[in-house]
């Protein structure tokens, strides 16, 4: 396992993140802490969750992610542990804090407390701002559209709610996730103009088939001196090849959920990764060590956020999340990108 401070922080994090989504869904709590307990025993010390999990969010469930994580957490010695966790955005959820979710300062502060005491902690390693509060394309849109501006809160606000967390004691260091390049520019500048705390990290979907950081999202990284935490690295499970020709593997989300991960559930996105797993057999790797190791390759990825239902999916991505590729293999894939550019934008 390989590790790498967080620029900006002083966070020392296993470069593969466990991520949280289905425990608490397809997961139960016995499910969850053996897999915590697997990852860590393999030198992950890193852990992302939100308070909207598990996904599908659900007004009977939402929260229980982190009761899950909680209960594991209060066993273990707290400094072994790099927790992050998010407060929802604005919108989609009405029956989170009772529909108040614009990001306020007030709301951002009572959701971090109910976090804190959902995962029994009193701080967060990272605490970041799961979709953005302003009209922004997300969540398989492809096109910003005016007419769909709204009021709320400013950017200099969540600013200084992140800032007044810190203070407090109960955040060490905050970021931002499904955020636009625009958005970590005006976020960094607004926290330098008023001398507080800038965003240390983004969380935003990258992988084969998603590539919308590679231009000016890359840029804003560098020039913020920012990295990224990359999830849904295999596409929610389509660049592990079980979904190829039509497959409907029984249990799999995408077969469980009808409305999940849309953005990936394209004929464009079918076509490409059926072009990578040609690629994979060509070259003599597994498909998710194609997907994996591309994600690695990219020079602005801290970590790559995985994600398992079973304990054997969980191990296969934690060896692959681990493989370098070659540049004879990279150069491979930039010949498939050419013809499928970035299909789940």
């Amino acid at each position: 396992m390989r590790y790498t401070t967080l620029p900006g922080t002083d966070l020392r994090v296993s470069d593969v993140c466990l991520g949280t989504m289905t425990w608490g869904e397809q997961n139960t709590e016995s499910e969850a802490h053996a897999q915590l307990d697997h990852a860590f025993a393999q030198g992950i010390n890193f852990v992302d969750t939100a308070e909207m999990y598990p996904v599908p969010p659900r007004a009977e469930t939402q929260g229980r992610t982190e009761d899950y994580v909680g209960r594991w957490l209060a066993r273990q010695p707290r400094d072994r542990v790099i927790l992050a966790s998010k407060v929802a955005g604005p919108g989609r959820r009405e029956w989170i804090r009772d529909g108040r979710t614009d990001l306020t300062r007030a709301n951002i502060a009572e959701a971090c407390n109910t976090s804190l005491a959902r995962l029994r902690t009193d701080y967060l390693d990272l605490y970041q701002i799961h979709w953005p509060q302003r009209n922004v394309p997300m969540f398989g849109a492809a096109e910003f559209d005016p007419a769909r501006e709204r009021e709320g809160p400013a950017v200099a606000e969540q600013v200084e709610a992140m800032a007044g967390l810190i203070a407090a004691g109960k955040v060490r260091h905050w970021g931002l996730s499904n955020e636009t390049a625009w958005g970590v520019a005006a976020f960094g500048h607004a926290a330098r103009q008023r001398g507080l705390p800038p965003p240390v990290t983004v969380q935003n979907s990258c992988s084969l088939v998603a590539r919308s950081t590679e231009r000016d999202f890359a840029e804003a990284l560098y020039r913020e001196r920012m990295s990224l935490l990359a999830f849904s690295p295999l596409a929610g499970g389509l660049l592990t090849g079980k979904y190829l020709d039509g497959a409907q593997p029984a249990g799999a989300r995408y077969v469980r959920f009808d409305t999940a991960g849309l953005m990936f559930r394209k004929p464009m996105v079918s076509e490409a990764v059926a072009a990578f797993a040609d690629l994979a057999r060509r070259v003599g790797v597994p498909l998710v060590d194609l997907a994996f190791g591309y994600v690695r390759s990219r020079w602005y990825v801290s970590a790559i956020i995985i994600g398992a239902t079973t304990m054997e999916q969980l191990g296969e991505d934690i060896r692959a999340a681990q493989v370098t590729l070659d540049p004879a293999v990279l150069a491979e894939i930039a010949r498939v990108h050419a013809r499928y550019p970035n299909p789940a934008p």
